[in-house]
């Protein structure tokens, strides 16, 4: 099952490498990309003490917990698994961006982002959109800059929505 996942990756990666991204791709991936470093959730933090409402402390405390844990988990698995980046594999065609560290999987970006989302919505249902289109975009910008493959990703996003799911258990 691995082989075939990996296998998988490494073709997704060969396209993704290669492809000529219009322009417009190309700034939206690197918005995203540079969000996801952390700019875009102390924008939303401070957004959400201003004008988040008597819940404001708890939403930021969960957004808090939750990116707290996601970091640590990833900065605990990546030494350990030691999965190469993509563009330590194959140079990429147009994005020259330095990775923030030596290993793929998972993609803390990925983490970081569903773990912030998560109980972000659960507070502010309204904003549910605009906080899973900021995660989505992320993590895909993760993949087409050549800093993960698929499977990071997936499972980055997916470990990012557990521990946010699990940390709103204790405040809602």
């Amino acid at each position: 099952m691995l082989t075939f996942i990996s296998s998988r990756d490494h073709r997704l990666m060969r396209r993704l490498q290669r492809w000529r991204a219009p322009q417009w791709v190309r700034v939206w991936m690197l918005w995203a990309t540079r969000g996801g470093d952390g700019w875009l959730w102390v924008a939303a933090g401070l957004g959400i003490l201003q004008f988040g409402g008597e819940e404001r402390y708890a939403a930021l405390s969960a957004a808090g917990m939750s990116a707290g844990i996601g970091m640590a988990l990833y900065l605990t698995l990546k030494p350990a698994l030691r999965r190469e980046r993509p563009c330590a594999i194959e140079p990429h065609i147009w994005a020259t961006l330095l990775p923030p560290d030596q290993f793929s999987f998972p993609s803390g970006h990925s983490i970081v982002a569903f773990g912030v989302a998560f109980p972000l919505a659960s507070f502010y249902p309204p904003m549910t959109g605009a906080l899973l289109f900021a995660a989505v975009s992320i993590a895909v910008s993760r993949m087409i800059l050549g800093m993960h493959f698929l499977s990071d990703v997936i499972v980055g996003s997916a470990m990012g929505s557990l521990i946010g799911w699990a940390v709103c258990r204790l405040f809602v």
